[in-house]
């Protein structure tokens, strides 16, 4: 996650963002796997566990996928310089 974040942070923000967050959905959480996977990370990270009953559905969570995909795609096209 922390390989993501930071180039989304370099790449793709826009000035005017905030930093972005992470967000890992898992049905379970194990303590000695959090300490090692997040240890040295500068950057606060929260770990948790949610129960999927209180996710949207599988076809809502396409369509924000979808639709982040399509923005990010146009902020690509616009920040590449026109040969």
């Amino acid at each position: 996650m922390n390989l993501y974040l930071n180039y989304v942070k370099e790449h793709l923000m826009m000035p005017e963002e905030a930093d972005p967050v992470g967000i890992i959905l898992c049905g379970d959480k194990d303590n000695a796997v959090v300490k090692y996977a997040t240890g040295g990370i500068r950057t606060r990270v929260f770990a948790s566990k949610y129960l999927t009953y209180l996710l949207p559905d599988k076809e809502t969570l396409q369509q924000e996928i979808v639709k982040t995909q399509r923005l990010l795609a146009t902020r690509h096209k616009e920040d590449k310089p026109n040969a």
